[in-house]
């Protein structure tokens, strides 16, 4: 077989040979043409950034320093070092531009880079997130097309440097005076600060992007020890329970999550308009139902995404803005703003996730007597993409099931609301809600609504149906507390993070609104001191806290004793 192989490879050799003496100038200009293309690709990955606005032309005008090292490199070794080294270096190009393509899509989706350590794990969630959105056969498709692209990269650039490191090798006199000239232009540009539209034309852009990833895998080891110890660490980790939350005695309280309700929903010029719309006729219609509102900001430890670390950045009074900030806390006994009510042995406790689909093991670290998941609340009508069904139906399961039940001690409830979360499209409509039945009356909304196609890649069409999610969320909680809130409800509602950046622009803040919602004036009389807005639309001026101090200053509004456990 081997000697047929050897046959076949030398009549390939032949015939190329052949084609190009008959050919001569078309082969010379095809050899030249991938000589050039080969040198982009390398020089392209050397330049590239990795957020999206930094892909401008300017960046690609640049002198890498990488380039000129690489070249030095591959002159000095003989042909077969020359060969090993010059793929490795090229499969490092790729694996770098694959890691550059992730942070750039991390940046966009959660405001962050990616991190090799903790968020391989996320790239399943991304694929739920496709199939729920464009279908099982566009998410597979997307998965396979990413993989390949992966190995396509890593391929292609290891092949276009070992070929130009062949290139070098034929022409070591130019090749070698060519680089020690390149060298010296990088020096003296990077000496006297030359820039080029304000971007500097000696660039180290590659040894910046490893050196980022690796300060960001050693940044990450090193947290998780420190985080270990500050989770053991809590205020009111020892407090008796006749000594936490005494002032609430009585009432059902309910904290509710908005998906997505960020500060671009109240002042982002094309959105704002409808949203404030809502938030000023629904305190005005609460108001006249007996209740009154107070309104401030949080700073979410997340964006974009991941809304468990908003909820539990929240509810625990730690910062977790990562995947292995939620495995630590959540794995130890740190006390939750939730777990407190259910400590007191003074209410029932429950949890309402129309968006959990899986096992959930969080809800004992929660302090949640029983968890409805997706499967639990009777719902029978369409999926509105990645919301599994609409919060109006959410909200009326939660009502039927719990809240309007007679029983013997008040209820503390978690309720995330989930028809907010991106891609916007399809939109729930309100419905009557003695016409909910079992959710089938949404078939014919979910079929007259949007395609997420339609408004996945247009920033403007994002924009507004982010808008017209967040006023329909907001409309059925409060009407929700409307219909069925009694003397004793009180209603905190916040959102977990601001949209993507698509939505809320690049650099926008991490703020979210949050309301404190209730028909006793004493409930509000405790927060005073917050110098929160009146009302469900929070002042642009209203002081704005961290999400994770938002526990301690609840526990102590309230007349909670701190009784601190040490780290």
């Amino acid at each position: 077989m081997p000697v047929f192989t050897r046959l076949r490879d030398a009549r390939v050799r032949i015939r190329l040979r052949d084609a190009r003496d008959a050919h001569p100038v078309t082969a010379r200009t095809l050899r030249r043409a991938v000589h050039v293309l080969a040198a982009a690709l390398v020089v392209g990955a050397l330049l590239m950034p990795n957020t999206a606005p930094g892909l401008r032309p300017d960046r690609f005008t640049r002198i890498p320093a990488e380039a000129i090292i690489g070249a030095v490199l591959l002159l000095a070794l003989p042909r077969r070092p020359r060969i090993v080294v010059a793929a490795l270096y090229g499969a490092g190009i790729g694996v770098l531009t694959v890691l550059n393509l992730l942070d750039i899509g991390f940046t966009e989706y959660l405001g962050r880079g990616f991190n090799v350590v903790l968020d391989w794990g996320l790239l399943d969630d991304a694929q739920a997130y496709v199939a729920d959105s464009m279908g099982s056969t566009a998410a597979t498709a997307a998965a396979v097309g990413a993989v390949v692209l992966a190995l396509l990269l890593v391929t292609v650039m290891a092949l276009a440097t070992v070929r130009l490191g062949d290139l070098l090798a034929r022409h070591r006199v130019r090749a070698t005076r060519g680089a020690l000239i390149a060298g010296t232009v990088w020096v003296t540009c990077a000496a006297l600060g030359v820039q080029i539209s304000g971007v500097p034309v000696a660039s180290d852009r590659a040894a910046g992007a490893l050196k980022g990833q690796t300060r960001r895998v050693v940044d990450t080891l090193r947290d998780e020890a420190a985080f270990a110890q500050e989770a053991r660490a809590d205020t009111f980790g020892a407090t008796p329970p006749d000594q936490l939350v005494p002032d609430l005695r009585g009432k059902d309280v309910v904290f509710a999550f908005i998906e997505s309700y960020g500060r671009t929903a109240v002042e982002d010029p094309l959105i704002a308009p409808g949203v404030t719309r809502v938030l000023d006729t629904r305190t005005a219609a609460l108001a006249k139902a007996g209740y009154h509102a107070r309104s401030g900001w949080l700073t979410s430890a997340t964006y974009g995404g991941s809304s468990w670390l908003g909820h539990s950045t929240a509810l625990s009074g730690l910062w977790i803005d990562n995947q292995q900030r939620y495995r630590t806390v959540t794995s130890g006994d740190h006390l939750t703003l939730t777990k407190a009510f259910r400590k007191t042995g003074a209410w029932d406790t429950v949890g309402v996730m129309p968006g959990v689909r899986k096992a959930w093991p969080e809800a004992k670290w929660y302090g949640l007597d029983k968890v409805y998941d997706a499967f639990d609340l009777g719902y029978e009508g369409p999926r509105f993409s990645w919301s599994t069904m609409p919060d109006q139906y959410a909200l009326e399961a939660f009502q039927r099931l719990e809240h309007g039940r007679k029983r013997d001690r008040p209820l503390m409830s978690e309720v995330i609301l989930t028809s907010s979360h991106q891609p916007w499209a399809p939109i729930p409509e309100l419905v009557g809600w003695d016409e909910l039945g079992d959710g089938s009356v949404f078939g014919a909304i979910r079929e007259a609504g949007r395609k997420s196609s339609d408004v996945i890649a247009d920033s403007t069409e994002s924009r507004r149906e982010y808008g017209r999610s967040i006023e329909y969320s907001l409309t059925c909680l409060t009407q929700w507390l409307e219909r069925y809130g009694t003397d004793d409800t009180v209603l905190v509602f916040l959102g977990d993070h601001q949209p993507i950046a698509r939505v809320s622009g690049n650099g926008a803040s991490r703020d979210v609104p949050v309301s404190v919602v209730a028909k006793d004036p004493k409930v509000l009389e405790k927060i005073d001191a917050w110098n929160w807005t009146e009302g469900l639309r929070p002042a642009k001026d209203a002081p704005v806290w961290r999400m994770s101090s938002f526990r301690d200053r609840f526990l102590t509004a309230y007349g909670s004793t701190p009784h601190p456990t040490e780290g």
